[in-house]
């Protein structure tokens, strides 16, 4: 006879455990403690075999007899539901193995080292707070562009468009970590092209303020690429030159005994000179070592080509920054011209020759290679002291008037 829920809900235990059976090989299983389990008994494969359906009251007889049902039809296609169970329980562990939020915090592991503390401590909080809530339960290798659109549209939704992108991005490099890793096949990322705002920028990214100059300085210490990149890198921000001019830099333009770098500057059609800092004469005479056999001083793979455009911003890239929002390789002259007039308070005048720029017709008509040169050099070397002092932690006083 079937049970009834108040068969079931009076059911008192005894001395021996009872089976309280429903139908179908359904039946409750009374413990002397009082404990009700659900059990199910089937036959597979000529044996007798049985399962838990669950603990009564927290399911009750109608969900029973479902799963009871689930059961039946499972071995109607020649399945034994007490394996199906387990291959299900795996598979749910893997999944939750393979969430996206485990794989993201390998990743961000994997590289939180590379990083500057503030670009990691930004990572993880967007992550914690605009993607894990939502994404982060999901089997990686399941998720899809929609899910991730859904992400998206909720920080857009706060008006946030800069932060969308860049969890957009940080979601991007999670999902192609995990296809190295062999946890999911393919990102779903490139298919939202176009599905978010664009960005605007008017001006190329760059980093001011010198405590963050600071850890953009120690990254690049720390950077673990070539030797010809990682002195390109460390390069750029002491001469703040046009990124195209310095990869394309000769030696044969360089005079390491009088410090100085001169080129022609093809955009204004006039011919530039770098004073040449006390490190970034150490910085060029270790490298010509490996390529002073060269005609160029950042040769690429073949050697008598210059490296590439994209390698200045492949190693920022690497280090963890944001080439399209946090800083470029070109990004290293505005960052130059803003501390120097702002902290270290050089003439404008000087910073806009150094830059190779033409000066209004107050100061000039023209760029002028030999003007200012004095001051000029010096500041380079006051610029290079200063990022130098930053970069240790060291305490940094900007110069005032004839001092500086």
């Amino acid at each position: 006879m079937p049970l009834s829920d108040t068969t079931i809900r009076t059911a008192k235990p005894s001395e021996k455990t009872q089976k309280l059976f429903d139908g179908g090989g359904l039946y409750l299983e009374v413990a002397p403690s009082g404990g009700k389990w659900w059990r199910l008994k089937y036959r597979f494969g000529g044996k007798e075999k049985r399962i838990s359906l669950g603990v009564y009251p927290d399911v009750g007889l109608k969900d029973a007899r479902e799963r009871r049902e689930n059961a039946r039809k499972l071995l109607a296609n020649d399945i034994d539901p007490g394996e199906n169970r387990k291959v299900q329980k795996s598979a749910k562990v893997e999944r939750a193995a393979n969430s996206f939020e485990v794989i993201a915090r390998e990743w961000y592991s994997k590289n939180r080292e590379s990083w500057a503390v503030s670009h990691a401590d930004k990572i993880i909080a967007r992550l914690e707070n605009d993607v894990f809530p939502w994404l982060g339960g999901k089997a990686i290798a399941e998720i899809t562009a929609p899910d991730v659109l859904s992400v998206l549209r909720r920080i857009e939704g706060r008006g946030t468009i800069d932060t969308a992108h860049r969890a957009k991005s940080n979601i991007s490099q999670v999902m192609r970590y995990a296809i190295a890793t062999g946890k999911a096949e393919r990102d779903p990322c490139p298919d939202l092209r176009g599905a978010l705002p664009p960005l605007r920028h008017d001006n190329f990214a760059s980093i001011t303020e010198p405590a963050k100059v600071a850890e953009l300085l120690r990254a690049m210490d720390a950077f673990s690429g070539t030797f010809v990149v990682k002195s390109a890198l460390l390069l750029a921000p002491l001469l703040f030159v046009r990124p195209g001019e310095l990869r394309k830099a000769l030696w044969a333009d360089i005079d390491l005994d009088k410090a100085e770098w001169r080129y022609f500057v093809t955009k204004t059609k006039t011919e530039h000179s770098v004073p040449l800092a006390s490190q970034a004469v150490a910085i060029l005479k270790d490298l010509h070592a490996l390529t002073g056999h060269a005609a160029n001083v950042f040769p690429g793979r073949d050697p008598q080509k210059p490296m590439s455009e994209a390698a200045i911003n492949a190693a920022l890239r690497r280090m963890g920054y944001d080439t399209k929002t946090e800083i470029t390789g070109h990004g290293f002259r505005a960052m130059a011209r803003t501390i120097l007039h702002e902290e270290l308070h050089q003439k404008p005048e000087v910073i806009e020759h150094q830059l190779a720029h033409k000066v209004p017709d107050s100061l000039g008509t023209a760029y002028n290679r030999t003007k200012f040169l004095k001051e000029r050099k010096a500041m380079m070397q006051l610029w290079a002291d200063y990022l130098y002092k930053l970069k240790a932690g060291a305490e940094v006083i900007p110069l005032h008037g004839s001092a500086a």
